[in-house]
């Protein structure tokens, strides 16, 4: 598998967010509580590890591993507050599921407690819940795309039906700057935009993920939004993303991993890590970006269709 190439779990990974493959029901452990009653409650909840909560903020995590230690040590009675641990890895809810695996598979958490803006928790991901989540995602997407099957009979036919000497179909999506609500919509419009165009499989998921990175940036790094534009033609898709300020100062230094020009209140909310353009470099055909300074900044990105362009597929290929 080449650099470019992205498979669907993958790209559910970029593109969805934690609060979709948490589970809610947090079994949450009182401060009052003793090891002895945190033995008994994670017996009968059958769990291994529960947040601390004090009015519905985390201010400690216990393990079956700190109890059994614990019981070792003849520290039953111990109140928790004092052998919890207090340092506790969180992760907002708004993320994205890339940042959970980042935390839970290469630095050895079992699992991430997840809070809102204010701090409260509203959820918590183990590598079980994120699995099953994934995998129930996987099947959504799967009975979707049989929905859309006429929708894409429909939509592939653009390219045949019309009589030019070079027909393309242009789309354009307003982003909102700070909308965070609808952070990842546009990519999702167009994602569909695209499979009932019948472009294969793996480019779509490869712009699904290069247009979310660059919508996010919009939503974030913008004082007034922007917009993307997609010209979809025979041979290839063509994608910009448009705004008018604040503008990148150092080109070199944005394509940096972790590199972010967001201002500190957005860092503290959880977003603005970094500006993803390394990772939309990776997966696009060309990517190319010019900014002023203070005006604006303007990102391009080329997929090519290759040898199976939209012009040249039969029905027997798009079936």
């Amino acid at each position: 598998m080449s650099n470019q190439e992205i498979t669907k779990v993958q790209e559910l990974i970029y593109t969805t967010r934690v609060e979709s493959v948490m589970a809610a029901n947090v079994v949450v452990i009182d401060p009052s509580m003793t090891v002895s009653q945190v033995k008994d409650l994670m017996r009968d909840r059958r769990i291994s590890g529960a947040p601390v909560v004090s009015d519905n903020q985390i201010i400690g995590i216990v393990t079956i591993s700190d109890v059994i230690r614990l019981m070792e040590e003849g520290k039953l009675n111990s109140p928790i507050t004092e052998v919890m641990t207090t340092e506790v890895r969180t992760v907002l809810k708004d993320a994205m599921v890339s940042e959970v695996i980042n935390n839970v598979g290469r630095q050895g958490f079992s699992r991430l407690p997840v809070v809102d803006h204010d701090g409260s928790l509203v959820g918590i991901v183990t590598t079980g819940t994120l699995i099953r989540s994934l995998l129930l995602q996987m099947d959504k997407s799967f009975q979707k795309n049989e929905a859309e099957k006429l929708y894409t009979y429909r939509a592939s036919h653009i390219f045949q039906d019309i009589s030019s000497d070079d027909t393309s179909l242009m789309l354009r999506y307003v982003v909102n700057e700070r909308d965070f609500d609808n952070a990842g919509k546009a990519s999702s419009m167009i994602k569909r935009s695209l499979q009932r165009l019948v472009v294969r499989p793996q480019i779509v998921r490869r712009v699904g993920v290069a247009v979310y990175e660059a919508e996010m940036n919009l939503v974030i790094h913008t004082d007034i939004g922007g917009e993307i534009i997609v010209e979809v033609r025979k041979d290839r898709v063509n994608i910009a993303t448009v705004d008018h300020g604040p503008g990148i100062e150092d080109l070199k230094r944005v394509l940096q991993p972790g590199f972010s020009t967001a201002p500190e209140w957005i860092r503290d909310m959880g977003f603005g890590a970094g500006m993803g353009l390394a990772n939309i470099k990776r997966v696009s055909d060309v990517m190319k970006l010019t900014s002023a300074y203070g005006q604006g900044t303007r990102l391009e990105i080329v997929f090519n269709f290759g040898p199976e362009s939209l012009a040249l597929k039969t029905d027997s290929q798009k079936a």
